[in-house]
């Protein structure tokens, strides 16, 4: 599914797990393995896009021998291990990020990762291919409210409605089109469908900014 030429915006947030590099894959085994064995598949895409907190929460809601605060040290550890151990760029991804540079349009990273986690992927993508970057517990709420993405977009001095949000799960999409933003989202796992202001696509790799 190739989407249409998108008109040039006045920012480009993206989202980084699953987006930009193919961690989503990672998060979710990560997840999967600390369920264990007798977790189902639809269990385990649940945690697709939340923030470490949100996900620690929901493991420890599951479990009553875990405390969250436990459950998200787990998952922090194991995930962190993973990517520091080494991420694939997603393809398209660093093509989209030099049409956004060639047409002078400012790009931020909205992460629901951990600072450790972002800088580890900022340091593969190119650090100065982004203007601002947003991680996990740098705004007082995370994805799937609006906070982040509007905080990008603040901070890039742009309106939200005039930003293009770069996503990957259903959890992604709903933060950036509550913030306002106009939504290219590339699937990493069900529950994204077409709507007013939201492209579906299944490749970065199709994407073409136009002027």
């Amino acid at each position: 599914m190739s989407p249409p030429p998108l008109p040039l915006p006045a920012a480009l947030l993206c989202d980084m797990d699953g987006t930009l590099v193919d961690t989503e894959r990672d998060w979710l085994r990560t997840v999967a393995e600390a369920l264990g064995a007798d977790a189902g598949a639809s269990e385990v895409t649940a945690y697709a896009g939340l923030p470490l907190a949100d996900a620690g929460r929901r493991m420890a809601a599951r479990d009553p021998a875990l405390t969250a605060e436990r459950a998200t040290a787990l998952l922090d550890r194991a995930f962190t291990a993973r990517v520091r151990a080494g991420v694939t760029v997603q393809p398209g991804a660093l093509r989209l990020l030099e049409q956004a540079r060639a047409r002078g349009v400012p790009v931020a990273l909205v992460t629901a990762s951990e600072r450790a986690v972002a800088d580890e992927v900022l340091g593969v993508l190119g650090r100065d291919r982004f203007a601002y970057s947003v991680a996990a517990g740098e705004t007082r709420r995370g994805k799937p409210h609006p906070e982040p993405y509007r905080a990008a977009a603040d901070a890039l001095g742009v309106h939200p409605a005039e930003c293009l949000a770069v996503e990957d799960t259903p959890t992604g999409v709903a933060a950036a089109r509550a913030a306002g933003c106009r939504v290219l989202a590339v699937p990493t796992v069900p529950g994204i469908a077409p709507a007013p202001r939201v492209t579906v696509t299944t490749s970065l790799e199709s994407v073409t900014l136009t002027r």
